[in-house]
C-alpha cells in the first residue's frame, strides 16, 4: 500500500500538450522565461563567488580542453547535439522552451553579472563568497523547478535527468540527478575540466533541492 502511494506521488515530467491553445502556450512559456531568470540568477550568484563552476559546466570545460574549441562554442554545439538526439529518441520533453533555455540562458548571467558584479567576487570575503554560493544553490534549484513545471520545456542539459527520472521509476529524481550531475563532473574533470568546492556542493544539493521545490512551485504554477 505504501509503495502504492509512493509511486503516486513520484512527478512524471513527460506531458502531451498538443492541445495547448496559443494562449496557454504564451503563459506556459511566461512562466518558463520567469523560472529561467530566478534559475540564471542563482547560477550568478553561484559562478561569482568563485567557488567552482556549475556540473556542466565542468563537463563542457573538459571538451573545450580536449577538442581546442571555446568553453561558449562546445556549450552551444552539445546542447544542440542533445536537443537532436532527445527529439529524435523521446517524445514529450523537448517543446520550444527547450531552444529557449538553450540560447537565453547566456545573457540572462552576463546581465545579472553586470549588475551584481560590483558587490561579489573572488575577493569578496569567505563568508560573503559561501553565502552566495549555497544562495545560488537554493535559488538556482527554485528557478528549475518553475522551468520544469511550466510544462514548456526545459534545458537540455538537465532534460538528461528529467528523462532518467521518467525511465528509472524506482528511483526519485533527486538522487538520479545527483548521480547525473556527479557523472558530469568525474568526466569533465579527467578532461581538463575545473572543479570546486562549490561545484561539489552543488552535485549534492541541486537534486534535492529541485525535488523539495517541485510541489510547491507546482501549486503556485499549475499548467498542462
Amino acid at each position: 500500500m505504501k509503495k502504492d502511494r509512493v509511486k503516486e506521488e513520484r512527478t512524471k515530467f513527460s506531458a502531451d500538450t498538443s492541445g495547448r491553445s496559443p494562449a496557454d502556450w504564451a503563459r506556459a512559456l511566461l512562466v518558463l522565461l520567469l523560472g529561467l531568470t530566478i534559475a540564471h540568477l542563482g547560477v550568478t550568484l553561484f559562478l561569482l563567488s568563485e567557488l567552482g563552476t556549475d556540473t556542466f559546466t565542468v563537463f563542457i570545460q573538459g571538451l573545450s580542453v580536449l577538442s581546442g574549441l571555446t568553453v561558449g562554442t562546445v556549450h552551444v554545439i552539445v546542447l544542440c547535439i542533445l536537443m537532436v538526439v532527445m527529439l529524435l529518441t523521446t517524445k514529450g520533453y523537448v517543446k520550444p522552451g527547450t531552444v529557449v533555455c538553450a540560447f537565453c540562458g547566456g545573457p540572462i548571467i552576463d546581465l545579472f553579472t553586470w549588475l551584481l558584479g560590483g558587490y561579489i567576487s573572488g575577493e569578496s570575503v569567505m563568508g560573503v563568497r559561501i553565502v552566495s554560493m549555497l544562495a545560488g544553490c537554493v535559488i538556482l534549484a527554485l528557478g528549475m523547478s518553475i522551468v520544469i513545471n511550466s510544462n514548456a520545456g526545459t534545458g537540455p542539459n538537465d532534460l538528461v535527468a528529467v528523462i532518467l527520472s521518467d525511465k528509472i521509476e524506482r528511483v526519485e529524481f533527486r538522487w538520479i540527478r545527483v548521480a547525473c550531475d556527479l557523472f558530469f563532473v568525474a568526466l569533465g574533470f579527467l578532461l581538463g575540466g575545473t572543479v570546486g568546492a562549490g561545484t561539489i556542493a552543488a552535485a549534492f544539493l541541486t537534486g534535492p533541492l529541485v525535488q523539495f521545490w517541485l510541489p510547491v512551485t507546482r501549486k503556485w504554477f499549475s499548467i498542462r
